[in-house]
């Protein structure tokens, strides 16, 4: 399964917005990169030596924790709200 095909990835955007217009918010955001990560992380209990591949996934996660830093800084409701939707742990 590729890791976001374009239908998936408008589900999810879709899911995820705020309002129609919006395709760039920080929950979109999160949820593609939840979405990359769980994808990447099943990737790599295959591929234990993928060591670029396992570098992206750090960087993912890395980019989705600041996210979830500016949402709770922004918004605490957005920021529970997004956590609960998603089954993060914080």
């Amino acid at each position: 399964m590729p890791p976001a095909t374009t239908t998936s990835k408008r589900e999810t955007v879709a899911t995820y917005r705020r309002d129609d217009t919006d395709s760039g918010s920080p929950e979109v955001q999160i949820a593609l990169l939840t979405e990359r990560i769980k994808h990447l992380t099943e990737h790599l209990r295959e591929a234990r030596h993928d060591s670029s591949s396992r570098r992206g996934l750090l960087m993912m996660v890395g980019r989705r924790r600041r996210l979830l830093a500016y949402l709770h800084s922004k918004s605490p409701e957005r920021y529970q709200a997004i956590l609960g939707r998603l089954g993060l742990r914080r």
